[in-house]
């Protein structure tokens, strides 16, 4: 009797009931239920983020979307859409769809420097500040109504006028207009998180301020504005594109969009495609940029 006993707690030993694997197996497969839930759910999302996430696969290998040199001169003017030419060519023989993949590059680049001109400055007015307060907070903050009181693209010309014209110029007369913006929206998080318990102790254990603001203080008060990095950017390929299109970006034969929507706004009744489909990738990646930027907005991803 014994030995049976002893036989069996030891194949009960050796063979454990597979529970935890079936549990984790069941995780698992939760886990997946729930992601196919959320993407069905929420399509907007997922086909901005793909859009998004293609173009940026474009702007770093465009030679995985086209083989065709976006400055090679043919004997194909001005050609409507084809399965040789998938956007057609332009109004010198050059293929468009090449164009715009390399154009990528260009107009993704230039909208990452904006945002980053923007978010940098806009960090550094709105933390000091929020934090420091008084006759500083009145001073920044009235330097930040008056850009915010200037039109965008006015404010965006006189800085390209000051700078000269060019991408990486346009590209930081572009982020200068959003600096007003981002230090305001830090600010406010800046005071809220200043009189934080935390915040108190730090000080009163003799923290030096730069060491409370970078350690205690920024990392408390960025989400907000990091948030508004997708709107940023968005804003920031449509206003470098209205730029181009002027003539202040960008100059020819450099395959921006703004710069190849303008070169065919002269054969809008015999080559429409030459402005309607680089002007509908600018659209499509605005409307992608404003949708991600709503979900992180919202977090909860509508």
């Amino acid at each position: 009797m014994t030995e049976t006993i002893a036989a069996e707690l030891k194949q009960a030993s050796t063979h454990p009931p597979a529970v935890g694997h079936s549990s984790a197996h069941a995780s698992g497969r939760s886990r997946w239920a729930a992601a196919g839930t959320w993407v069905r759910r929420r399509p907007g999302v997922v086909v901005s983020a793909v859009w998004i996430a293609v173009l940026l696969l474009a702007a770093v290998a465009p030679a995985l979307f086209t083989s065709t040199d976006p400055l090679a001169v043919t004997s194909a003017i001005r050609q409507p859409p084809s399965a040789a030419h998938i956007f057609g060519t332009d109004a010198i023989g050059r293929d468009l769809f090449s164009r715009v993949v390399h154009g990528a590059a260009l107009s993704l680049g230039a909208a990452a420097i904006a945002v980053l001109v923007g978010v940098v400055a806009g960090t550094v007015i709105g933390l000091v500040a929020g934090y420091r307060g008084g006759w500083l907070d009145a001073t920044l903050m009235r330097f930040a109504d008056v850009l915010l009181a200037i039109p965008g693209l006015l404010l965006s010309l006189a800085f390209v006028v000051a700078l000269g014209f060019g991408t990486v110029n346009v590209a930081i007369a572009v982020g200068v207009t959003s600096v007003a913006s981002n230090a305001r929206v830090l600010r406010s998080e800046v005071l809220k998180v200043r009189g934080s318990v935390y915040v108190e102790a730090a000080v009163a254990g003799g923290a030096r301020p730069a060491r409370v603001l970078l350690r205690h203080v920024l990392p408390n008060s960025i989400a907000p504005l990091l948030a508004l990095v997708a709107l940023d950017f968005s804003s920031a390929i449509l206003a470098i594109s209205a730029l181009s299109f002027l003539g202040y970006g960008a100059q020819p034969p450099t395959p921006e969009w703004g710069a190849l929507v303008a070169n065919g706004r002269d054969f809008l009744a015999t080559a429409w495609w030459m402005t309607t489909l680089p002007g509908l990738v600018i659209a499509l990646t605005v409307l992608a940029g404003n949708r991600l930027s709503r979900a992180f907005i919202s977090e909860g991803v509508r």
